[in-house]
């Protein structure tokens, strides 16, 4: 078996499913959350860009996340800040973890 197809095996055991093109946006280095720009399925490598850089970083998603909806970049307390565009968006009504999907049920809005 080639090296290749051991890392491709090795992904597929642990139930990691890996992409080759970028499957979601983050808008500013800092920012806590990055944005789907296709669905993204639970345990899939998923590969994000930095809007004001390019840059490209690697996240395994550990759940799905529609097109549209939001990421976590980085892992938060309960009622911690959480910043998009820079700026504060929200404030984390639960713990998460890198990876997790970002939604009502674990975000507050920072304008009510």
């Amino acid at each position: 078996m080639s090296g290749s197809a051991k890392v491709e095996a090795r992904s597929r055991e642990e139930g990691v499913r890996e992409t080759s093109t970028h499957k979601f946006l983050i808008h500013n280095r800092g920012d806590h959350v990055g944005v789907a720009v296709s669905d993204i399925q639970a345990g899939e490598k998923v590969i994000g860009i930095y809007m004001d850089d390019d840059a490209q970083i690697e996240i395994i998603a550990r759940a799905d996340i529609p097109l549209g909806h939001k990421i976590a970049l980085v892992d938060l307390d309960e009622n911690q800040p959480v910043l998009k565009y820079g700026i504060r968006i929200g404030i984390t009504t639960s713990k998460w973890k890198v990876g997790d999907y970002v939604h009502t049920h674990n975000i507050k809005s920072a304008r009510w």
